[in-house]
């Protein structure tokens, strides 16, 4: 059948122009996350192991327990996280993928920085304005159905391989539920909650501040928690560009067939997820 519209065609047009008007914009956002993920992962790598792993175990313990951290109940509650991040760890270190680890740790962490950045304020913007959200919603439904694959393409030709066009692939993937859960959180607070602070003279941001975002945290952190898992899912696509970390070992093991080398390395990524959505989904609770 002969083509009618050649929709292709204009769209790469259109990114060839934004390539060229804007290249300064795209080699700054290229040096400052290149400059947070050197940074953060010299960081991560220089704090010894046992030290790394005494940190997040008692995070770990922490979030299960709160404030009965030093009760006997508390014991019950948290040992069990706390012991699966301590063999957890331990695994992946003796396997000898501990600084790969840290490097998708890095990549993740900063991907859900600067979709949070971004997406807490998008969706504060929608809950607020039903115009915004009119607007934002669609786009937010194209960036979850359209193929992942499809947002390296862009991310390679403004910031060519490494680091980079990975975490920007991943942030573009990861921001909908952040932007969709904090909306949620805040259109789901009480009416009358909301009323009841107008009554008492609140201005609009006291009531956003102090009374919205408090009583939608919970959901909010539920956001923070399918950011942080999503992320985790793009780092072996992330690494057919250049990105570092488990991924780009797993990536290995498919080009080379490797199967002991793609499930240890399966395993670590599986291993990470676990621990951070046990831990966020703690908080997520507490609150």
């Amino acid at each position: 059948m002969e083509r009618v519209i050649n929709l292709g065609k204009y769209i790469e047009q259109g990114i060839n122009a934004l390539e060229e008007n804007f290249s300064f914009l795209w080699r700054a956002i290229d040096e400052g996350i290149s400059w947070a993920v050197d940074n953060l992962n010299d960081l991560l790598q220089g704090i010894p192991f046992v030290i790394f792993l005494l940190l997040i175990t008692f995070l770990a313990y922490y979030a299960r327990t709160g404030s009965k951290l030093f009760k006997k109940e508390g014991l019950k509650m948290g040992a069990g996280l706390a012991s699966f991040v301590v063999i957890g760890f331990l695994l992946i270190y003796l396997m000898g993928y501990w600084e790969d680890a840290i490097h998708t740790t890095t990549l993740v962490l900063v991907a859900t920085f600067i979709a949070l950045i971004l997406g807490i304020p998008l969706g504060i913007l929608s809950a607020r304005h039903k115009t915004a959200d009119r607007i934002i919603r669609p786009i937010l439904d194209f960036m979850q159905t359209m193929p992942a694959f499809v947002y390296l393409i862009p991310a390679i030709f403004f910031f060519s391989v490494g680091n980079t066009p990975g975490i920007i692939a991943t942030v573009i993937f990861s921001l909908p539920p952040a932007v969709r859960l904090t909306s949620l959180g805040i259109r789901n607070v009480p009416s009358d909650v909301v009323e009841a602070g107008h009554a008492f003279g609140a201005t609009e941001n006291q009531i956003l501040y102090k009374i919205q975002l408090p009583l939608a945290m919970p959901t909010i952190l539920t956001g923070v928690n399918q950011v942080i898992l999503l992320s985790l899912s793009m780092v072996v696509i992330a690494s057919m560009v250049g990105a570092r970390g488990l991924g780009s070992i797993v990536y290995q093991g498919i080009q080379q067939n490797d199967i002991a080398k793609g499930f240890e390395s399966g395993l670590g990524i599986v291993i990470l997820a676990i621990i951070l959505d046990r831990i966020t989904q703690s908080f997520a609770k507490k609150k």
